[in-house]
């Protein structure tokens, strides 16, 4: 969704444009690119309900460029604000690439209904509406169309074809705009689009709230009363301490950080007390409504996105669909959330990917796709997906996502900690943990004070040590093994408790001889920080939670019978990672992932409403015998 914590700055920043190749270049060099080559204006343009929505308009000037034109227009709508406002002032980043930018484009920039400069009401993921009976109805796609009617016929020197791109909640508004889209559009890249918030984009999980990112984003995202200016300088929210697993913890149940905004912010009431899949969140599926799509479309998602991981996915998926035969492609590379614009992708945390990553997708994928179908160069077709495979760190082009080759195998849980693909054997088998709402598993080993999105394939060793966790892997791997496409945990549970989650981890051991990164630590003269051990290190892959009053509906959950085994299934969004030969497979299991998830009390509740005193320990079994057997389903790629 939306941006978290620190990631504000960034995506004001995508909003604008940050140009890049390689590391960004210095800020007045862009800036002064700008100045030189691109003029500004600024419209009000009337929607078809009589809205007025703001864009700010950036055309090549006259003589600036070797082509002289005319150009496409290349438009972002956002609710993160177009400022700076006046034609006087100009943005010192503009477009999505250093690349786009010298290749000369009409960028536009629009602030969303009821986002600052814009008038009308704003609403979360406004929904779609399908049968249209008045120009009182309106929508992102009648916005959008109305909008590029307007372009169209008041900027001077363009060529008539329109493009859109953006970013998050931007990716949204793309994805939006192309549902009954205007002929004009010929080209659209959602990128980490916001498609649905229940299930695994930004608001729930496995139908558990995404507490530390939502609430660190609502605490700065706010009703408007508009037009507004952005304000000052702003003022960061005080958390009283930098320990967010403490503050949430003290905070108790999540209702309570309802209470904090006093009625001042009903996006965040919304988000927190929709706790099922509603018609507030039915209505805000936009997959359902991707119809009608005429334009090029290359959608972009992160490997390591911890925010909209899954709506990309989601969106390539239905735009297929409901669109047969239309340009469709899905590009995933080992990125967080907007990192292919602005980093060079060539590490996350401990991990490194052998590449500039980011560079790669800037110049090689994206530059090229907005100059054939916006300008008409002559560039090569892209494949229907092109995924970069963590683990061998190469790039991979597939006719379809996921791979057609990929088999369905089941990893199961053994005796003794032990996973494998073979089933089970034994007559009963049964593992059991405690988990203690009060003392939850974190989901990282360090202090912090947001979601650091290098949680993504953080090393997992710190949650093997704790008894509330249990832990399964495979002996080392005599050849590589590559899972391409969604995860499938299938459970066999029981509980003390009348609700519980069960968070699954899809883990990669790396050897214990595996070479550790450059450090001026020799044996214990360890005097600065830490050096990162690399032996035996368990980087994350992929971890979800489920919550087990889903595991029937999504819409009426249900309570567990204490003590009655049950199965509990569910999916994860997709990987495409290769285990390496001398690796292992880990998965474990536990029933908290704190802040990261919000706690389950463990009792059937409506969980922003608990009692303290309905959060209480449960004993969890998981089962692993013959009869039942408990594992996730993954689908293996042959190896060539």
């Amino acid at each position: 969704m939306k941006i978290r914590f620190g990631l504000v700055a960034a995506c004001l920043l995508l909003v604008a444009g940050r140009g890049v190749k390689g590391q960004a270049p210095a800020a007045n060099q862009t800036e002064e690119f700008i100045k030189t080559h691109y003029a500004k204006y600024e419209y009000r343009i009337p929607m078809r309900d009589g809205v007025k929505l703001f864009v700010s308009v950036y055309t090549p000037q006259a003589g600036a460029f070797k082509d002289p034109g005319p150009y496409p227009f290349l438009m972002t709508r956002t609710p993160y604000s177009c400022g700076p406002y006046g034609e006087d002032q100009m943005p010192k980043r503009l477009g999505v690439s250093e690349e786009l930018l010298e290749s000369g484009y009409i960028f536009v920039c629009g602030d969303a209904r009821g986002r600052y400069q814009s008038e009308g009401v704003f609403q979360e993921m406004s929904p779609h509406i399908d049968d249209k009976k008045s120009n009182k109805d309106v929508d992102e796609s009648t916005d959008m169309y109305d909008t590029v009617e307007f372009l169209l016929k008041h900027v001077a020197n363009n060529n008539g074809n329109v493009g859109i791109t953006g970013i998050s909640y931007p990716g949204f508004y793309t994805s939006a705009s192309i549902i009954d889209s205007h002929p004009a559009i010929k080209a659209a890249s959602p990128q980490a689009p916001m498609t649905n918030l229940f299930f695994n984009d930004d608001g729930y999980h496995g139908g558990a709230f995404m507490l530390s990112a939502n609430y660190g984003f609502y605490v700065f995202f706010y009703p408007q009363k508009n037009p507004v200016l952005p304000e000052g300088s702003r003022k960061a929210f005080d958390f009283g301490t930098p320990d967010s697993y403490k503050f949430y913890l003290q905070a108790g149940p999540t209702g309570n950080l309802d209470k904090a905004f006093e009625g001042s912010n009903f996006l965040f009431h919304d988000q927190l007390v929709h706790t099922t899949y509603d018609d507030y969140w039915k209505k805000r599926d936009l997959s359902l409504h991707m119809k009608n799509v005429h334009a090029a479309v290359m959608t972009v998602g992160g490997w390591f996105d911890a925010e909209d991981l899954s709506g990309p996915f989601k969106t390539f998926h239905a735009i297929d669909e409901f669109n047969p035969g239309a340009v469709n492609t899905l590009v995933v590379g080992p990125w967080t959330h907007g990192g292919w614009s602005i980093w060079d992708g060539d590490r996350l945390g401990d991990v490194t990917f052998g590449s500039k990553t980011g560079v790669f997708f800037r110049q090689e994928i994206q530059f090229p796709f907005f100059e054939k179908y916006l300008k008409g160069r002559e560039e090569a077709p892209l494949p229907k997906a092109y995924v970069f495979e963590t683990g061998s760190n190469v790039w991979k082009k597939y006719d379809a996502w996921p791979p057609k080759s990929a088999a369905t195998k089941m990893l199961y849980f053994h005796e003794g900690g032990k996973l494998s693909f073979e089933a089970p054997s034994e007559k009963a088998g049964v593992d059991e943990y405690v988990s203690d709402p009060a003392h939850p598993v974190p989901f990282v080993n360090y202090t912090t004070d947001t979601v650091p999105q290098r949680y993504m394939d953080d090393d997992q060793r710190f949650a093997a040590q704790r008894p509330d966790v249990l832990t399964y892997e495979t002996e080392p791997l005599t050849e590589d093994v590559t899972i391409a496409g969604p995860v499938r945990p299938k459970l066999k549970v029981a509980s003390t408790g009348t609700d519980a989650d069960f968070v699954v981890k899809l883990i990669d051991v790396y050897p214990n001889d595996y070479p550790d990164p450059p450090s001026d630590a020799v044996g214990k003269r360890i005097l600065g920080a830490a050096p990162v051990l690399m032996g035996g290190y368990e980087q994350l892959v992929r971890g979800e939670p489920m919550r087990a009053k889903f595991r029937d509906s999504w819409e009426k959950p249900t309570a567990l019978t204490p003590g009655k085994m049950v199965e509990v299934n569910s999916e994860m969004p997709d990987i495409n990672h290769t285990f390496r030969t001398g690796h292992r497979i880990m998965v474990q299991v536990q029933s908290s992932w704190f802040p990261l998830v919000d706690r389950n009390p463990q009792t059937f509740v409506d969980i922003p409403f608990a009692r303290p005193d309905q959060f209480v320990k449960a004993t969890e079994s998981v089962y692993r015998s013959a009869g039942a057997a408990s594992g996730v389903e993954v689908l293996v790629v042959p190896q060539h």
